[in-house]
């Protein structure tokens, strides 16, 4: 296509490929007419854009053409204001952004929303009849996890074992014991919970092997690289080299003939501990982490690991009682552990682990969580280290044991100094965790009576931070007296046997309560209680302990302010403990009120942030009013209240010493979004 300039008119004429062969019409008279209908004159071109008399434009006009139409002003200008309005409009999409991003708290994990339920997989479901729970049991139970808004399953060890502890003896840290099932049942249940969006947590055991691990046997025949793998001291039988004693009793040391040397264990004599100031120990235990790390498990409970190193000095332990002869010592609460717990080097191995976690948390929405275990009663400070430092990140939480002892002078103000306790000492900014029950420790509704278990339930869920809660304690589950004594510290000390706390799940009111078809009975007895303390049963009650922790659990999820909001002590007495829970810039927030002694009234009226109507949202008993006044909130023995209202007063900005906040953060009512405050 071209232009030419015809001299008698002085205009342009568009020439439509005419000249060309290609082009040729087979019909001339056609081709002549559709060229005049495409030419295209301009009269008095030179004379500038006013003389330009274009008749329309068309499409497929030529470049020359399309510059002439475009360098007019009723077509320019358009463009460019529409060109300037487009840049105007994406930096200020890009600012918002921005601004978004820096002023948006951090996001929550998937440890911090969820609660962690505790798998104790003997116990759980048996899949194959014989007695014992396994993989595929629990697989076939995944249903409950969903039913209860469960997405974080911790499971207590399935590695191949003697089970002299019942799996805290390993005997191969890269193995499934066949009482559990295979390697292929874990990798099943594995996909199965992620396919399902729960998380995977395992338990991962440091402190010690089995005697019958590999690493034990080359270390006590001297084998060159295993042969620091393991405490080895020189002793004659008999005759330990101190007054050091195990937590199951009796002396840390036993001899061992093969090698001619006594080997330290803090647990059973069949649990020898590991060397941990050998560099090599170290790698190993790393790259049994790297193992499941790469199978894909979400995370890991850290087993004792208060007791991975001891002192070298071999010095006595100093006695409690001073006056206690030193030959009758043989239980863990007469000695002072200072050379046996807690000792300098503890936290750099677990920090290293740490970085291992971190190294597979790359992939997003895949971040690989860390819990610690340390029971260290009064020395609270102990287990405080576990979080790190602000410089240097260590456990995501440790375990939280203090509220085991709320049946311990069971009242509201013993409530709120177990809360306070650990809230008061947590470091800035980390993020609590709540635990009631777990298989060391006696049942908390056989502890506190089934009257309180409901109130338990709530006051767990309802604290900020991650709750974890044990099997069976979302039915109230209770202890079980046995018939027979399974559990190694129960063997040594009768009154402390773990047994009754780990009996088999009371699924239905069927045979072995739903828990296995087995004919021969189950490996621990079943409670008596299950025909009306079961699943089952449960679920078609709406006022049921099952029910009401799931209508908690789901609000939990759903509700920013049990989440992310302050907690503030509003009241605590002999019978209650009650207390807000609040956030900046919602103009709601809730009231929990629980009961831990007798039926009482409670006045609140001096609390002037409350309105002084307040809303029911769940209680955990039957005919219970739509709504309390604040001066007149009465509660029954054991009931627990959660309790909405609306205010644009807060609480916590006239009483910061009453308040906590971990992941603070201030809702912004007009977008609807969560930013920094």
């Amino acid at each position: 296509m071209s232009l030419v300039k015809d001299e008698q008119s002085s205009g342009l004429e568009l020439k439509e490929g005419l000249e060309n062969s290609a082009f040729q019409d087979s019909q001339p008279e056609q081709s002549s007419r559709r060229g005049q209908e495409q030419a295209v004159s301009m009269e008095n071109c030179p004379a500038g854009e006013e003389s330009y008399t274009q008749i329309r434009p068309y499409a497929g006009m030529p470049k020359e053409v399309l510059l002439l139409y475009s360098s007019q002003a009723r077509y320019r200008l358009p463009r460019e204001i529409l060109f300037w309005l487009t840049v105007a409009c994406t930096l200020v999409l890009v600012a918002l952004t921005i601004t978004v991003i820096v002023l948006s708290p951090p996001c929550l994990s998937w440890w911090q929303t969820s609660v962690v339920y505790q798998v104790y997989p003997r116990s759980f479901k048996d899949s194959d009849a014989d007695g014992v729970g396994d993989l595929r049991g629990i697989k076939e139970k995944l249903n409950h996890f969903q039913y209860l808004n469960i997405k974080a399953v911790w499971i207590s060890p399935f590695y191949k074992s003697p089970m002299m502890d019942f799996g805290y003896d390993v005997e191969d840290f890269r193995a499934v014991d066949p009482l559990f099932g295979t390697m292929e049942d874990f990798d099943d249940l594995l996909a199965s919970m992620h396919s399902m969006g729960i998380k995977l947590i395992m338990d991962y055991i440091p402190n010690h092997t089995s005697d019958k691990h590999v690493w034990f046997q080359l270390s006590r025949n001297r084998t060159d690289y295993y042969s620091d793998f393991y405490i080895w001291v020189n002793c004659t039988e008999g005759h330990p080299p101190n007054n050091w004693v195990s937590v199951f009793g009796n002396s840390t040391w036993t001899y061992d003939p093969v090698r001619g040397q006594c080997y330290f264990h803090q647990f059973l004599k069949e649990q020898p501990d590991l060397n941990f100031r050998n560099p090599d120990v170290i790698k190993e235990m790393t790259d049994i982490i790297h193992f499941w790390l790469k199978k894909g498990v979400d995370g890991f409970r850290m087993d004792a690991v208060k007791h991975m190193l001891e002192a070298t000095h071999l010095r006595n332990e100093p006695q409690v009682n001073l006056t206690q002869p030193p030959e009758t010592v043989n239980t863990e609460f007469q000695l002072y552990h200072d050379y046996t717990y807690t000792q300098v080097g503890l936290h750099d191995i677990l920090r290293g682990w740490r970085v291992v976690l971190d190294e597979y948390s790359r992939e997003p929405g895949r971040y690989r969580f860390m819990v610690t275990e340390s029971y260290d009663y009064e020395e609270i400070e102990k287990t405080m280290m576990y979080y790190g430092t602000p410089f240097i990140k260590e456990a995501d939480i440790p375990f939280n044991f203090y509220l085991l002892d709320l049946p311990d002078g069971l009242s509201g103000v013993r409530a709120k100094e177990l809360v306070e306790l650990w809230m008061s000492n947590m470091p800035t900014g980390k993020w609590p965790n709540w635990v009631v029950g777990n298989h060391d420790k006696p049942r908390m509704s056989s502890r506190t009576g089934q009257e309180y278990v409901r109130a338990i339930n709530m006051l767990l869920l309802t604290l900020p931070g991650t709750p974890t809660t044990y099997y069976g304690e979302e039915i109230g589950m209770e202890n079980v007296n046995v018939s027979v004594t399974q559990d190694p510290f129960g063997k040594f000390d009768p009154n402390s046997s773990r047994d009754p706390s780990r009996t088999p799940m009371q699924w239905s009111g069927n045979l072995n309560a739903g828990f296995s078809d087995s004919q021969n009975g189950t490996w621990l007895d079943i409670g008596p209680n299950y025909k009306t303390v079961n699943v089952e049963v449960q679920q078609s009650d709406p006022l049921s302990v099952l029910e009401l922790y799931r209508a908690v659990s789901l609000l939990r999820e759903k509700d920013v302010v049990l989440i992310r909001g302050w907690l503030c002590y509003v009241w605590e007495d002999t019978n209650v403990f009650a207390f807000l829970r609040e956030l900046d810039g919602l103009n709601r927030a809730f009231l929990v009120v629980l009961n831990f002694g007798e039926d009482v009234e409670t006045d609140l009226s001096t609390i002037t942030e409350l309105p002084n109507q307040l809303n029911v949202r769940i209680s955990t008993l039957p005919d219970t009013p739509s709504s309390f006044q604040k001066s007149r909130i009465r509660t029954s023995k054991g009931q627990g209240l959660l309790l909405e209202y609306s205010t644009s007063q807060r609480f916590h900005t006239g009483h910061s010493s009453q308040c906590y906040v971990s992941e603070k953060a201030c809702y912004l009512s007009a977008l609807d979004i969560l930013h920094k405050c």
